[in-house]
């Protein structure tokens, strides 16, 4: 089945779209949203784990890639519609205006589907220039081994395309499992979550989800983290830039002390050369919010923030394997909105679970709109959540 349509109208429609990136609003406002129930299945398996979303304008549909690790099948990514005519700014949505067009089974650089355990897909973007995607698979530090963190090329039906050269100090060093002194890289689960293709078509762009062992701890409460992000160009496939994207501190406790909790940068979306849209992604055992209780019966919380970055002046660390006792000058961050804030049509807060997809979406009523995606972890307490937001207003 054809996934896609012929180059040279992806490339136009494409374009055309992307340049108005530059005119973003400062302001959001919450257009509705849909969940599909935890449970739902597309072609025998199982539909969640759903951990980006990217628009693809010539056809008005959607990706997003699957992040269950061949578990419960094979690696894929599916291409699905929204209809946001649909949404709703309801405590109990449906999932009306929510199509399941395709399923994609990606393959590994021999070009055979991943095995169980083989790989952590976390993100993907279209290219359409190139008729490519790129996607991010996060790796893993466990106690029965490491696999590093990579960013790979693939065409729209799954086959591999190569890989870029990620620089090794991102990759898991020292003890697996269990932190130790001179370990290095990514912490487990704390990698590439993100892509992000900036509006010219040259540069491909990832973030590790916190710091580098190396570079600082995790987040905490109380306590940030200074992720990485890194840059390549697409022409070359060489890595470029790199800065430090300073992770807020998790906002809030857990229930209990020593219970699970974390900040962290799930996805980014790139509206110009040097300035992106970055989600931060906390949660925390037990903490209950108002609103989440509409839809989940686990008593956890989820504290979603989109923020806007700017990359200049900030230090280009590239080729720097830790920035530990070294002058760095971050990234420039500032929120542009808490989810928590928003409130639906009866007055209840919006009930958020793990959103961990962004992407911009069609024009509604004169305004772009912003599409947020979250993974479900195939746990029948959550759900996937699609949120629609219009963007109003020029950035400053």
């Amino acid at each position: 089945m054809k996934l896609f349509a012929p180059f040279a109208r992806l490339a136009l429609a494409a374009s055309l779209a992307l340049t108005a990136l530059p005119t973003l609003a400062q302001t959001l406002t919450y257009l509705g949203q849909q969940i599909v129930p935890t449970g739902a299945s597309f072609r025998g398996l199982p539909l969640g784990g759903l951990s980006s979303i990217d628009y693809v304008p010539a056809t008005g549909r959607y990706l997003a890639i699957c992040d269950d690790r061949s578990d419960r099948g094979p690696a894929r990514f599916y291409e699905f519609t929204l209809d946001l005519s649909k949404f709703r700014r309801s405590a109990t949505p449906g999932d009306a205006g929510v199509g399941w067009v395709n399923m994609t089974t990606m393959q590994d650089l021999d070009g055979q589907p991943f095995g169980r355990n083989q790989v952590d897909p976390e993100s993907l973007r279209l290219d359409t220039r190139r008729n490519l995607i790129y996607w991010a698979n996060e790796g893993q530090r466990m106690s029965n081994g490491l696999q590093n963190p990579t960013l790979r090329r693939m065409h729209p039906d799954g086959r591999p395309a190569g890989e870029f050269a990620v620089p090794s100090y991102f990759n898991p060093g020292g003890s697996a499992g269990g932190l130790a002194a001179g370990d290095t890289g990514a912490y487990n689960n704390l990698a590439f979550e993100s892509v992000a293709i900036t509006p010219d078509g040259k540069t491909l762009w990832s973030m590790s989800e916190n710091g580098l062992a190396q570079d600082s701890p995790p987040t905490a409460v109380n306590r940030g983290s200074r992720a990485r992000m890194l840059s390549f160009d697409l022409e070359t496939g060489k890595p470029g830039a790199e800065y430090i994207y300073d992770v807020g501190p998790v906002p809030f406790a857990p229930a209990r002390v020593g219970d699970f909790s974390t900040n962290g940068v799930p996805d980014m979306l790139a509206i110009s050369s040097t300035e992106f849209l970055v989600i931060e992604r906390a949660f925390a055992v037990g903490a209950q919010t108002p609103g989440v209780a509409a839809h989940t019966k686990l008593p956890t919380s989820n504290t979603i923030k989109i923020f806007r970055i700017d990359t200049r002046g900030a230090t280009d660390v590239s080729g720097w394997p830790t920035i530990k006792g070294r002058e760095v000058v971050p990234v420039k961050r500032t929120m542009l909105l808490d989810l928590s804030s928003l409130t639906n049509d009866d007055g209840s807060v919006l009930a958020l679970d793990n959103i961990e997809g962004i992407t911009f979406g069609p024009v509604v009523d004169g305004k772009r709109t912003l599409i947020l995606l979250s993974d479900n972890n195939f746990n029948p307490a959550q759900f996937t959540q699609v949120i629609a937001l219009t963007i109003d207003g020029p950035l400053p």
